[in-house]
């Protein structure tokens, strides 16, 4: 390749780079639920200082309870409302689990979709998507978030283009295939 010809690529490659936004912010483990383990503890400080971060743990590590500390420290420190989309058979025990821990987590019906929300955590399911209005949240969670596996899938499509602008992310799945780059890729797309 030609020094030219190098110069010029080397500027496309420059007009391609994104930089990253930092949107997180700092905690204290002493602010976090007591009900935390350590190791959780240590997950949802990165998290919230990454502001934008992946939960890619084992089933059975806890990744409910620390969605749901994210959220409600999020929530706190914007002062708006945080949604978690996961699959429908997973609502009520994500329900049932913030009980058990002290969160009030809510879940938005269809009918609801486009209310005015006060600040809390909030859940639907993914097939709600479509009547949730992005921009009344400040965070998103997705739980299972492997649905972004399908690289042509609508679905995940629709999941990066409306929460595009969400300031803080959390995408939880314990079943992110190491092997598999698009995966890897669409979670990272997703959380920019």
């Amino acid at each position: 390749m030609n020094t030219k010809d190098k110069k010029a690529y080397e500027a496309f490659l420059e007009r391609k780079k994104q930089t990253r936004v930092e949107s997180g912010f700092e905690v204290e483990d002493a602010d976090l639920n007591p009900s935390l383990f350590p190791f959780q503890k240590y997950c949802v400080k990165r998290a919230l200082s990454a502001g934008k971060f992946a939960l890619f743990e084992d089933c059975g590590l806890g990744k409910t309870i620390q969605q749901l500390e994210w959220g409600r420290k999020v929530a706190e420190h914007i002062n708006k409302p945080v949604l978690i989309l996961a699959p429908l058979a997973v609502i009520s025990q994500t329900i049932k689990e913030g009980e058990k821990f002290g969160y009030d987590v809510v879940e938005i019906m269809e009918t609801e979709a486009g209310k005015d929300l006060a600040t809390g955590i909030y859940i639907t399911n993914y097939d709600n998507m479509e009547h949730i209005h992005p921009y009344m949240f400040g965070g998103i969670i997705l739980d299972e978030s492997s649905i972004l596996k399908n690289f042509q899938g609508k679905t995940r499509t629709a999941l990066i283009d409306a929460f595009s602008n969400t300031p803080y992310k959390l995408a939880c799945t314990a079943t992110p295939s190491p092997n598999d780059t698009t995966e890897i890729c669409n979670h990272s797309e997703f959380l920019d």
